[in-house]
């Protein structure tokens, strides 16, 4: 049996080049496909092309692309979609499965990240009008509106939107994805194990009607890489510090790291603390660990080490089971060298004074476990005694967060930038501090996970003032208008 072939898309035709490599399954290394490589030359010429796809997109309505959109969304979730022109199809089970083989996560996280991709397709008018604060979406087809009472014109900073991907989780794709519907055409390079889902978002867009030539698909190498992230006038790149931390004074290229995201609970609601042990868990469990939204430190005034004991009660006994398994929520590691380092700087942290495991005392194990042939990392809370300790303001791609008592008027000075912040206070002066803190990109007031998203309020960055500029605009009454 022949292996599957992942094409590189060039203007979103297939094409299959002589330098592959091999996608294999974690654990048994079984082969699953060959996936085409992209060189940077290649890139660099097909960059030189973007011109006609943005023109492209840009004869259609952003209603239109909205349609469009709806449509590639129960495409995406439903049904089967080639891989490549002329190639096999896949199923939502084969991708699924596929999914599961090569990243580690479960069938059930994989699913619930369909799903979460799903919802960005039919949501995408919330997503944009949260995006674009409310504008009418017709003055980005004619280049004039109005907006608040007042002319307004908004003009493309870019022909292009380039990505390199992450692997760690499929949901990552739903924040280029608005790009389309915002007229701007993406070149994309996926996660080494993570190839599948930006693929078959790609072919539900096509197979809904989206102009084949928006999309680039490149796999490729470090130096692909860079070339897509210099070559496009807007760029996201996804990774930990030492990936993203050249880019981070480019304006013109958008930096995802580590969310640091965070639960901090009042002086007003901490002897409430039982209540609040959901939010906690599910801040930390939701998805494997694997998200920026995921929560890494609980900061609270006092009851500290009770509430770390009643997390690892909780979350030390879960531990990895069969992908197919409806109860899995862990997932293992692709390359189990990241999971033995993760392990690793956590044993060195823990080797500080001021800092314990508390999930230790309930777990039966070790932290490392190796089931069905992969690597995995269980549940693990630490104590903190404060925010200078090494492993009280870390995140891993598991569940994993430390609990720190900080006295609540020094919380803000100590926490450090977060993504998320989920506040669980009704204390007006405090609630007046956080919305004030400009270390917060996200702020949920109330007992609300950090993992929760609303898609009309977007957590990390705004792609339409990114992909967008406005500029002033005089117009004479008696000029024709802009149709």
């Amino acid at each position: 049996m022949s292996l599957l072939h992942i094409p590189v898309l060039r203007h979103g035709k297939s094409y299959e080049s002589l330098d592959k490599t091999e996608l294999a399954a974690l654990g048994d290394g079984e082969p699953l496909a060959e996936v085409s490589l992209a060189n940077a030359g290649m890139i660099r010429r097909d960059q030189r092309k973007i011109g006609a796809a943005a023109e492209a997109l840009r004869e259609r309505s952003c209603a239109e692309l909205l349609d469009i959109s709806a449509r590639a969304g129960e495409l995406f979730l439903h049904e089967t979609l080639p891989l490549c022109e002329g190639g096999p199809a896949q199923s939502p089970r084969d991708y699924i499965e596929s999914l599961s083989a090569t990243t580690g996560l479960p069938f059930s996280l994989c699913r619930r990240n369909m799903g979460k991709i799903h919802q960005v397709f039919t949501e995408m008018p919330a997503i944009l009008a949260g995006l674009t604060r409310g504008l009418d979406l017709e003055a980005l087809d004619s280049g004039l509106g109005e907006q608040g009472g007042s002319a307004v014109s908004y003009f493309a900073q870019t022909d292009s939107l380039g990505a390199v991907l992450p692997s760690n989780s499929p949901g990552v794709n739903s924040i280029w994805m608005p790009a389309i519907a915002l007229k701007t055409p993406v070149v994309l390079k996926p996660g080494r194990e993570e190839p599948w889902t930006p693929l078959r978002i790609i072919q539900a867009w096509i197979a809904a009607g989206c102009p084949p030539e928006a999309f680039g698909f490149y796999p490729t190498d470090h130096e692909g890489a860079a070339a897509i992230l210099t070559g496009s006038g807007r760029a996201l790149i996804f990774g930990d510090q030492s990936t993203i931390g050249q880019y981070a004074a480019n304006p013109a290229i958008q930096v995802h790291g580590p969310g640091w995201s965070k639960v901090l609970i009042g002086e007003d609601m901490i002897e409430q603390w039982p209540d609040w042990i959901d939010v906690l868990v599910g801040s930390i469990l939701a998805n494997g660990g694997r998200s920026c939204i995921n929560a890494s430190a609980i900061v609270v005034p006092a009851h500290g080490r009770e509430i770390a004991e009643a997390l690892a009660e909780r979350l030390a006994p879960i531990g990895p089971r069969a992908r197919d398994d409806e109860d899995a929520v862990l997932a293992g590691f692709a390359n189990p060298a990241f999971a033995e380092y993760i392990d690793g700087a956590i044993e060195q942290g823990l080797r500080t004074p001021g800092a314990e495991e508390v999930t230790a005392n309930h777990r039966d194990g070790p932290r490392k476990h190796v089931f069905e042939a992969c690597a995995y990392l269980r549940p693990t809370i630490v104590a903190c005694d404060s925010f200078e300790h090494p492993l009280a303001n870390r995140e891993f791609l598991f569940p994993y967060a430390s609990v720190v008592e900080v006295p609540q008027a020094n919380m803000l000075e100590q926490i450090g930038p977060s993504l998320v912040v989920s506040a669980i206070t009704g204390d007006p002066e405090f609630t007046r501090r956080l919305l004030r803190c400009p270390l917060i990109d996200r702020l949920n007031l109330g007992p609300i996970p950090t993992t929760r998203v609303e898609w009309d309020q977007p957590h990390e960055g705004n792609l339409f003032e990114f992909l967008y500029r406005r500029r002033a605009i005089q117009r004479s009454p008696s000029m024709v208008q802009v149709s």
